[in-house]
């Protein structure tokens, strides 16, 4: 949602500097090591905080306002999901990354891309190796998740047989190239696990939502550590208001529905009854072959009491 914009005349004739963040000055061009051969690094910048600050209220100058200030309304700016301020300031990433943790990156559509073409150059002489210790087992109740490990001794044999599939699969590569096939399908019978190189760049609004989503304990382990760098180490100290208003209202927040909301009243007035009167009537609560049938909404709904401390009124 845009805020709205007051001008002065004074400010057509005012001589503007690029705002410069020393912090992230310091650290431009630096490789943050993630996996066993991917980094990250910033390439370039535009804003800060002071940006999102002077895009939001253009009306004042350079100064006038204090730190504090210029802190709320940041975090005013992110309470109520006042997003294009936080467009004003974009930045530039450069990444390595396995090709499966790719293809989920790449998905996030608000970007602008140049990735490593391996139809015009050999491919990246990487791939992704996993540790003995490191092999997750399927999670029961997420199809698409993990949880748990396999243990050492599996694990030292999947490696193992992992790192044949490499050399193998790289000798094919080469052994192809050297024939004089062509790049784009001597490529083919790479495995995912390769690791791609990319130009990145995309605003700070939408950089938020994807940290959000890849930074959560839901997504894949190998991209949340991905944004877990971006995030910690790099955002943090680019626009550190932005920053700590992102975990206060949209990591560490607790988002409850307007259905939620009904049953949680209802537990925190000592109502148990009514509570479950409402959970049947959002279809929570039908029975199964020993409790009740499993339902999504139901488990989130559980996990929130949980952190709230509230009973769960139907376990």
């Amino acid at each position: 949602m845009a805020q709205d914009i007051e001008t002065t005349d004074a400010q057509h004739d005012e001589h503007l500097d690029r705002p410069r963040v020393e912090a992230l000055d310091r650290i431009l061009g630096t490789p943050f090591k993630v996996l066993d051969d991917g980094f990250v690094r910033v390439v370039d910048y535009m804003g800060s905080d002071e940006s999102i600050v002077q895009s939001a209220r253009v009306s004042y100058g350079k100064g006038t306002k204090k730190v504090h200030e210029d802190r709320g309304l940041i975090r005013y700016l992110m309470r109520h999901r006042h997003t294009t301020p936080f467009e004003m300031c974009e930045i530039k990433f450069h990444v390595r990354v396995p090709m499966d943790a790719w293809r989920q990156w790449i998905r996030h559509r608000t970007a602008n891309v140049n990735e490593y073409s391996t139809r015009y150059s050999m491919a990246i002489d990487a791939a992704q190796l996993t540790p003995p210790t490191e092999w997750r087992l399927q999670s029961a109740g997420n199809r698409q998740g993990s949880t748990g490990f396999l243990d050492a001794a599996a694990g030292e044999a999947l490696s193992n047989q992992e790192r044949d599939l490499h050399r193998t699969a790289r000798r094919l590569y080469e052994e192809r190239i050297a024939l004089g096939v062509a790049r784009e399908q001597a490529r083919k019978d790479l495995p995912l696990s390769t690791y791609t190189e990319a130009y990145w760049k995309v605003d700070l609004h939408n950089l938020l939502h994807f940290l959000s989503l890849r930074m959560d304990d839901h997504s894949q382990l190998e991209i949340r550590q991905y944004a877990r760098v971006m995030g910690e180490q790099i955002v943090a100290q680019w626009c550190p208001f932005t920053w700590e208003a992102f975990l206060d209202y949209r990591v560490n927040a607790l988002p409850l529905s307007g259905l939620e909301l009904d049953v949680v009243r209802a537990i925190a007035s000592g109502d148990a009854a009514r509570a479950r009167t409402l959970a049947q009537q959002h279809g929570w609560l039908e029975p199964g072959k020993s409790g009740f049938k499993r339902n999504r909404e139901r488990e989130e709904l559980e996990a929130k009491l949980a952190q709230l401390n509230l009973p769960v009124p139907w376990s």
